[in-house]
């Protein structure tokens, strides 16, 4: 059950994509809970389920030969049972997306003023001259210089920065209560992202939105997240507190993503381990648990459960809300003692003096 605070709930959420070589499992059987002015980190590798999760919620399924299924309640609403009428009131005005590639997203022959303020007349009864004012206040709250000069410029006369900065601008015109990123910084460089990064918790600050933010990047996670979902071939294979997951993950692909990102701050000779193999194929994903062709550790595991048995989500060694999908009988034990040292020694005594349950 969610808690009464829960602003999106999803349950039980499968999409799939019939194609003639069969069913593509983009997402299959996920559940997760976002509360009001909080922010999920969703990560993962590409092709693991991300942005088809993201989409669904906004009703971009529509139209498409998708096979949807489970509950995704938004503020009390199915959105799955509403109407494609009822749907596009919602999105734009209650639920809003920021894409990933803003150049691509906005059209070319429309100035960046009309297509943002054309979100906002969509969902409230004013004139043209409001809503160009109302859009040339957005701009500025985002940081774009000369607001009232800008707005009449086009799409391809912005810097890669400035138009994801536009894109949050027409997601929040309309105060919408939940904001979805998908991939927000990639392709700008470090210190823009920075930027962007700091801009979306200030508005969130603001406005109380909460954020769903698909990346891959972890560094993202950390510095935005309250809580981490980590997908793989369509589904949850853990879930949890970001500090907890950060610090005490419990499932090898966690920690395969972990052990493949640099620390800039801990021990320069600790080597980056990439995870072996490549994603499976959502079409024909592997028999029991998808990720142990890749596992490591799947000899450590009693018998062939790996092989032939799907894990369920049980709860981490922890407790509370962390839990991970994986048969390994100890995975706390195994991230200490084998995982740890190789990718940064220089935690190890911290992590072995840390009591789980503190974390959060």
């Amino acid at each position: 059950m969610s808690e009464p605070d829960t602003l999106l709930s999803v349950r039980d959420l499968k999409v799939h994509f019939p194609t003639d070589d069969g069913i593509v499992k983009a997402t299959d059987g996920l559940s997760f809970d976002l509360s009001g002015g909080s922010t999920l980190g969703i990560v993962g590798e590409s092709g693991s389920g991300k942005s088809v999760s993201s989409s669904t919620i906004l009703g971009l399924h529509r139209g498409t030969n998708a096979q949807v299924s489970g509950e995704i309640m938004f503020e009390g609403t199915d959105l799955l049972q509403l109407s494609d009428e009822e749907m596009r009131w919602r999105r734009g005005r209650d639920v809003a997306m920021i894409f990933q590639d803003p150049l691509s997203a906005m059209h070319p022959y429309y100035t960046v003023g009309d297509q943002i303020g054309e979100a906002y007349l969509v969902h409230n009864d004013v004139s043209k001259k409001a809503a160009r004012a109302r859009t040339i206040e957005m701009l500025d709250r985002v940081g774009i210089p000369q607001p009232d000069r800008r707005v009449d410029a086009y799409p391809h006369q912005f810097s890669g920065g400035m138009r994801q900065r536009a894109m949050i601008a027409m997601s929040l015109i309309n105060n919408p209560s939940l904001l979805i990123a998908d991939e927000p910084t990639t392709a700008l460089d470090v210190t823009v992202q920075a930027q962007i990064l700091d801009l979306l918790q200030d508005l969130q600050r603001e406005f109380n939105s909460a954020i769903m933010i698909i990346t891959h990047d972890l560094g993202v996670v950390a510095e935005m997240a309250d809580d981490v979902l980590v997908m793989y071939a369509g589904r949850a294979v853990e879930y949890g507190p970001c500090k907890e997951i950060l610090t005490h993950p419990e499932m090898p692909y966690t920690w395969g993503l972990l052990s493949s990102v640099p620390d800039l701050e801990g021990d320069t000779d600790a080597r980056l381990i990439p995870i072996p193999g490549n994603p499976p194929s959502l079409l024909n994903p592997p028999t029991g648990c998808a990720f142990h062709p890749r596992c490591p550790h799947r000899a450590k595991v009693p018998g062939d459960l790996c092989t032939t048995q799907l894990p369920e989500l049980t709860p981490a060694s922890s407790g509370g809300e962390h839990v991970k999908r994986c048969h390994l009988p100890d995975p706390a034990t195994v991230y200490q003692t084998e995982i740890l040292p190789e990718i940064a020694p220089d935690l190890v005594e911290d992590a072995a003096a840390t009591t789980p349950g503190e974390n959060r």
